[in-house]
Formats: C-alpha cells, structure tokens, sequence
C-alpha cells in the first residue's frame, strides 16, 4: 500500500470513528439540571470535550486502521488471486 493511499485511508477511518464518538457521554442543559438562557438551545452539550474526544478517536481510528492496513496487506492478494 503506497503512504498516499494509506493516509487516505485513515483520514477516512478517522472521520467515521469521530462521527461515532460524538455522541457518548454528552449530556444536555436539561439532563444536567442547569438553566438555559433565553435564546440558547436547551438541546445543545454542556461541556463537549472534544479534546479528549480527539484523542480517542485518534486511538481507535489508529486500531481500526492497523486491522484494515493488515488485512489489505496479508489477506487481499490471497483473495484475488487464490493459489
């Protein structure tokens, strides 16, 4: 696999992974118990923290890439061209 095809890959991985991490442990204004202000959407996260959010994402997108990179490596050519 050439770097640009892998950092292609992974790029993608880590966007997908980050879509499905978004939403854990986010707890609205309502679910906290605070008040919003008038205006503000009483649906939008308290704290989002995205930072650690980043990193898990940017660990598991890493896992999930080493099983791709390792399948297209040692899988793929066995499985199109069978011998």
């Amino acid at each position: 696999m050439k770097i640009g095809t892998a950092i292609a890959i992974y790029f993608v991985v880590w966007w997908i992974v980050l879509f499905a991490i978004l939403p854990l442990g986010v707890k609205n204004a309502h679910e906290a118990g605070e008040t919003t202000l008038e205006g503000n959407e009483p649906g939008a996260p308290v704290k989002h923290q995205m930072g650690k959010k980043a990193l898990i994402t940017t660990v598991v997108a890493a896992i999930v890439f080493a099983i791709i990179y390792y399948s297209i490596q040692y899988f793929w050519p066995w499985i199109v061209d069978p011998k």
